[in-house]
Formats: structure tokens, C-alpha cells, sequence
């Protein structure tokens, strides 16, 4: 470390802060800190950063920071030379404004320097700015980090006067900071920055903690103030200790980041606590169990070696009592009520059977311009039954009728009611209870699939057919009506359903056709939509085109197979590979760019071009050979296409390189004969058509 450069810590003490929001506000914080210091100079680009964030406090700890910043040296254009300077080249009025309102008097004229400006000269002016000190930077800094902050909800509060008010995510009641062992004079939110701070509400050591210097801030907290400032120190502590108590029953515990974060930002020090409740609550399905167990109390549910729900559960508790049975008997007294709500919604709910909810889906409104539950619930068995149709027969149908006549009747149960992220779960199984097949049963608990990137797809047929159903209703629905999403705004998730729409046509129904398959939707709405069929395929390529770039394709690769619109989507993996084999080949280059080349020939030509060739019209020895050869290699391209040998297809394409070389190097197309001309653009036609079977080729010349 250079000599005077120490060490920094800066944190703001406030009021317990929402657990959601913590660590983005945490992270958010130390970074607008950390690009303020180094863009002004007082930290260098390699100083290591050191974020905190706990339930009352937001802060960091940076290496390397220097009590001032070196001054820099500035080139400042003024103006042409022509304007500052007369013909006697003598400093003109507007010269000597120009300096005067930048602080130098007439004497400056002679330190300025002309250079070239573009076709024309002007002056500048060298001068020095001074490098700002750590005070000044660091308040600059601070300012912009508290306006920058992502706060989810502003509140407003008075100072200690009883006049001022001040708006923050929570009442600010302390401001530390130090620059190594020596205070650094900051303000912000009503405070003056000083060196002490406070640790755990009931478990620090002393009520007001002095620290004395940035380096010894972590451990001072920890061990005076019972706390891990640390947010991921936290975060890996607590999994520690939950995968430690779990060990002990032979269990693991559930998986959920998300949880795992909000239980980090409750707790300055973790304990982890074994807890169980009664088995006889196992009856209830284990997804009510495990929700509101989440949800409602931020308990870790624990499984057994099958993945199934056991009666154990963890807690993760912000104090260490020498006796915890008080806590842990509190927390086991408290889960009871929540899991009996469960068991009296379950036991509730299957006295009235699915088929005999389903009236009552039309008493609840859908859309104002789309109608009912009841009748979308109509649309979906009419798109489910259609597509059914184009993959299976009658049984396939009669199942799928039969999944999507009662897939939504869950949302009237009470249980769903409650936890909507239950719907579709829940009703696979009431659909076992009232007796139905498996097959249907899984179909309703899946039909909501994929529900966010990178979820499962319904495991069976039926449930698949369903699920499509059930998207394309609501992307053709409210295409028809004009809903369409507009920049960050998509309140029906029209974007996800697209999504889950490619993947289920690319992984699991790769012989539908996409325009056949919204064809057979339309009709489902009557007179309610207008056809929505181009826009909606162009929003589905769009996503589609999204989706393959993720997945590390080029632009150019991507854009090549999907100008051509591939109609099934499952095909459009095994195209991608071929283009981007076919652009390894030596030849790759060269056809490409005699593709655009013949792509802008044909789209110039006054009159519609026919593929086709006249053998009798081909005079010159070029196109002779570049005719014949395409007569050679098309057939075994064409066959390896249709068998679905995309890149084998692309690879016999690839020894026309020869001839088309030498058709644009001996051949005029543009012939004055038209019969010729004619002739030759029905011979660049057909080669067009022939190369462009799989991909565009000419998107991929540079």
C-alpha cells in the first residue's frame, strides 16, 4: 500500500430494511460508491471492494484509496482561429470573453497552442485540474450513491429538530466513516459522520460500538456487536449450519435461493434451529406444506433421500439463547395454525369434485373484451381438441378435451385461493381424487408449463397438447384484440408464453407446423378477435430469435435460418449446426456472398423470374457447366435435405463454387437478348432456390 494511501470504510446505520430488497440495495450502494471514487481518481481500478448490507446497516470497506486525488492535466478547445485571432493576429473580443469566463486575463493569449480541428486550425488551452481531496471526493460519491439506490418504496421522516423532514427506504440514524484510523467529515440524510455504530439489537457486547479503523470494522462488529456485516458471509454461514443440522436427522434441506437471500436480511447473526410438527399433517400434499411454511413463516422445510416432505423443519433465528427450547417450541406452536389452514382447505376442497366447479368458471371475468373464465376455458378445449388432431387420434382428443375442460377449476378452490401459486398443482390432485386417469391428472397439474425460463415442459402428450392450448389462447386472444406488450410493459406475460410455446414445438412437438398450429386457434374466438396470425408469428420468431442467440449462435447464423421462417420448429436446432458448419468450409465465403449477389440480380429484375432453365438458350461455355452442375448436385442435396441431413445437404451445395465463379467471371445476365437474359435469371433462380433450402446463405456475407 502506498504511504498515504489507507484503507476506507463508510456506512450508514439505519432502521431494519425490507429483507427483499437488502441485498440489491447492498450491492447497489458499494458499487455507485466504488465507481465514483475510482472515475475521480481516489481509488485505483484495482482496489478491492468489500460490500456489507445487513437488517440495519449498508456499507464498505475499499483498499487503496489516496486522501487526494493527483491533479490532471486538460486540453480545452476554445474556438477556430479564425474567430479568436484577427489578421493582425491580435486576440479578437470574443477570444478575450472566452478566457476571461474561464478565469484568465489577456496575458493567457500567449500560452495558447494552435493544432489542426478538422479542415481547419484552432486554439487551446493547457491547464491543470486540481485532483479533488478524499472529503470532497467521498461526499460527491456518497450524494450519488443514496440518489442512485434502487429503494422500493420512500419514506419520510423528521430529524431530531422536530422541523426537517428527510425521505430514505428508512429512518438513517448513524454515519460512519474512515479513511484507515483517521474520520473523514461527511453529511448526509441528516447526519454527521462519526466513528461509532451499533451492533445486534439484543446480543452486542456494549450499546454504541467506537471503531478504530476501516480494517477493524468486520471483526469489531462481530465480536463486540454479535454481527456479520457481510451479506454473502451471512448467506454462507446460514446454508452452513442449515446443511450441518440437517446432516444430524439424515435430511436435506429444501433448495431456494430466494428464501435463502430473505433469511439473510432478517438476521444479523444466524442460529439455526431444529423444529417438527406433527405427522399426521403429511396427509396434506406436501406443496401446501412446503408453501406456507416458505411464504408465511421463512422456515426451511426438510426432505428425505426421495425428495419427499418430512416433519422436521429448520429455523433460522437472529438470536443464541444458552436454553432454545423456548424459541424452538414458540416456532413450533406458531407453524401449527398455518398447517391446519392447510389440512381444513384440503379436506374442504375435495368434498366438491372438479367437474362441478367448472360451472362456476363463468361467474369469473377472463378479460373485458374476451369474456369469462367459463369461455376461455371453452377456447382451450376447442385449440386443445384441434391440435390433439394434428398429432394423435381419437383417444389422444378425448383426453385432452377432457384435461382442459377442467384445468382451470382449481382456481375456485379454497386452497388456491389462498396460494395461487398452487393452481394447476392443486387440481392434479383433486383430479386423482375424483378417480381420473393419470394421464389427466398430470395433464392439469402440468398445463401451466413452462411457467419461467428454464422450467420442465408437461411430462406426458396430453398434458403438452394442454399446455399449447392454453399459451396460444392467450397470445392468439389477445393478439386479435390489439394487446400487444410495448417495451418493458407485458402485464400478461405474453413474451414467457411465446417462450414456452418455442420450446415445447423445438423439444417436444417438432412436427407441428408454427402458421398450422396458429391457424387452428383462430377459430376458436368466433367474431371476438381479427385474425392475428402474421403478427403473431413474427412475435414468436422474434422470441425464438432471442432465445438461440442466448444459447451462444451468431447473429448472422440465426437471422440465416430464420429468414427462411421454418415452419417446424424442432428442425431449427439441426439447421443452426449446418450453418455453422457449412461457414467452416473454404468455399463458405464465396457462395455467401454470390447468394447476395443473386439475391439483389433477381430482386432488380423487372419482371417475375421462374426457376427454370432452357438448355437450348445456353450459349456460353460458363453457364453450360454451371447448369450441368447444378443438375448433378441438386438431387442429392434435395434427398438429403428431405431426410432431414441438413448439413450433408449444405456440404454437396458447396462444390458449385467452381461454376458460379466462373459464371460471374465469363457471363453477362443482363443480356439485350431476352430470351438470354430471361434464361439466365431463370438459371440463377433455381440455384437460388436450390442453396436456400436450409438457410439464407447470403446473411452470411460479411
Amino acid at each position: 500500500m502506498t504511504a498515504n494511501h489507507k484503507n476506507l470504510l463508510i456506512e450508514l446505520f439505519v432502521e431494519e430494511l425490507p429483507p427483499k430488497a437488502l441485498k440489491k440495495l447492498g450491492e447497489a450502494f458499494a458499487e455507485a460508491l466504488v465507481d465514483s471514487l475510482k472515475a475521480q481518481g481516489l481509488a485505483a481500478a484495482d482496489a478491492a471492494a468489500t460490500a456489507f448490507a445487513s437488517p440495519r446497516r449498508l456499507g464498505l470497506h475499499l483498499t487503496e484509496v489516496a486522501p487526494k486525488a493527483a491533479d490532471r492535466a486538460l486540453q480545452q478547445k476554445l474556438m477556430p482561429v479564425t474567430v479568436a485571432l484577427d489578421k493582425e493576429g491580435n486576440a479578437t473580443p470574443a477570444l478575450l470573453k472566452k478566457l476571461a469566463a474561464l478565469g484568465f486575463d489577456a496575458s493567457a493569449v500567449a500560452q495558447l497552442k494552435r493544432a489542426p480541428d478538422g479542415k481547419a486550425e484552432a486554439l487551446f488551452l493547457d491547464t491543470v485540474q486540481a485532483g479533488a481531496t478524499l472529503e470532497q471526493g467521498l461526499q460527491k460519491a456518497l450524494d450519488e450513491a443514496l440518489a442512485k439506490l434502487p429503494i422500493p418504496k420512500l419514506m419520510t421522516y423528521q430529524l431530531a429538530d422536530g422541523w426537517s423532514d428527510v425521505k430514505f427506504v428508512r429512518p438513517a440514524h448513524g454515519l460512519l466513516a474512515l479513511h484507515g484510523h483517521e474520520l473523514v467529515p461527511l453529511r448526509a440524510l441528516g447526519l454527521t459522520a462519526g466513528r461509532e455504530t451499533r451492533g445486534h439489537r439484543f446480543e452486542a457486547q456494549v450499546e454504541r460500538i467506537a471503531i478504530d479503523s476501516a480494517d477493524s470494522y468486520a471483526s469489531q462488529l462481530r465480536e463486540q456487536g454479535a454481527v456479520i456485516a457481510s451479506f454473502d458471509e451471512r448467506r454462507a454461514e446460514i446454508l452452513r449450519q442449515l446443511e450441518a443440522a440437517a446432516a444430524k436427522l439424515g435430511l436435506k434441506p429444501i433448495e431456494d435461493a430466494a428464501l435463502l437471500d430473505e433469511v439473510t436480511a432478517l438476521v444479523e447473526r444466524p442460529n439455526v434451529l431444529s423444529c417438527q410438527f406433527e405427522p399426521e399433517f403429511l396427509a396434506v400434499p406436501q406443496e401446501c406444506l412446503i408453501l406456507t411454511m416458505k411464504a408465511n413463516q421463512k422456515y426451511f422445510p426438510l426432505l428425505d433421500g426421495d425428495g419427499k416432505l418430512t416433519h422436521h423443519f429448520l429455523v433460522v433465528s437472529n438470536i443464541s439463547p444458552i436454553d432454545a427450547s423456548a424459541v424452538i417450541g414458540g416456532n413450533e406452536r406458531v407453524v401449527r395454525p398455518r398447517l391446519s389452514d392447510a389440512k381444513f382447505f384440503f379436506d374442504q376442497d375435495r368434498k366438491k369434485s372438479l367437474a362441478e366447479r367448472v360451472s362456476g368458471l363463468a361467474k369469473v371475468v377472463y378479460h373485458g373484451k374476451l369474456g369469462t373464465q367459463g369461455e376461455r376455458v371453452e377456447r382451450v378445449r376447442a385449440i386443445a381438441r384441434a391440435i390433439a388432431g394434428l398429432l394423435g387420434g381419437p383417444e389422444l382428443s378425448a383426453q385432452v378435451d377432457q384435461a382442459a375442460h377442467l384445468a382451470k377449476a382449481d382456481l375456485l378452490t379454497d386452497m388456491v385461493g389462498e396460494f395461487p401459486e398452487l393452481q394447476g398443482v392443486m387440481g392434479g390432485y383433486y383430479a386423482r381424487h375424483d378417480g381420473l386417469s393419470d394421464d389427466v391428472a398430470v395433464a392439469i397439474e402440468d398445463h401451466y408449463k413452462p411457467r419461467f425460463a428454464g422450467d420442465e415442459l408437461p411430462r406426458n402428450e396430453v398434458g403438452l397438447v394442454v399446455a399449447m392450448a392454453d399459451k396460444l389462447e392467450t397470445l392468439v386472444g389477445l393478439f386479435g384484440i390489439g394487446q400487444l406488450p410495448t417495451g418493458d410493459k407485458d402485464p400478461f406475460a405474453l413474451r414467457r408464453h411465446a417462450l414456452g410455446l418455442v420450446r415445447m414445438l423445438s423439444e417436444r412437438a417438432g412436427t407441428l407446423s408454427l402458421d398450422a398450429l396458429i391457424a387452428a386457434a383462430v377459430p376458436a374466438f368466433g367474431d371476438l378477435i381479427q385474425n392475428p396470425a402474421a403478427p403473431l408469428a413474427d412475435f414468436v420468431y422474434d422470441r425464438l430469435s432471442g432465445a438461440l442467440r442466448e444459447q451462444g449462435f451468431s447473429a448472422q447464423e440465426v437471422d440465416a435460418v430464420l429468414a427462411l421462417r421454418p415452419q417446424r420448429l424442432g428442425d431449427v436446432g439441426q439447421r443452426l449446426a449446418a450453418v455453422r458448419a457449412f461457414a467452416s468450409l473454404p468455399e463458405a465465403a464465396s457462395l455467401a456472398a454470390a447468394n447476395k449477389r443473386i439475391a439483389n440480380i433477381l430482386k432488380k429484375s423487372e419482371a417475375a423470374v421462374q426457376a427454370g432453365v432452357n438448355q437450348a438458350l445456353l450459349q456460353e461455355p460458363a453457364e453450360q457447366q454451371l447448369a450441368a452442375a447444378l443438375q448433378a448436385v441438386q438431387p442429392l442435396a434435395d434427398g438429403l435435405f428431405a431426410r432431414g441431413e441438413y448439413a450433408a445437404s449444405l456440404r454437396e451445395l458447396a462444390s458449385l463454387k467452381s461454376p458460379v465463379d466462373a459464371f460471374f467471371d465469363g457471363v453477362m445476365v443482363n443480356a439485350e437478348d431476352p430470351a438470354l437474359r430471361a434464361n439466365r435469371l431463370g438459371l440463377l433462380k433455381s440455384l437460388y432456390e436450390a442453396m436456400n433450402r436450409v438457410a439464407e446463405l447470403a446473411r452470411l456475407a460479411s
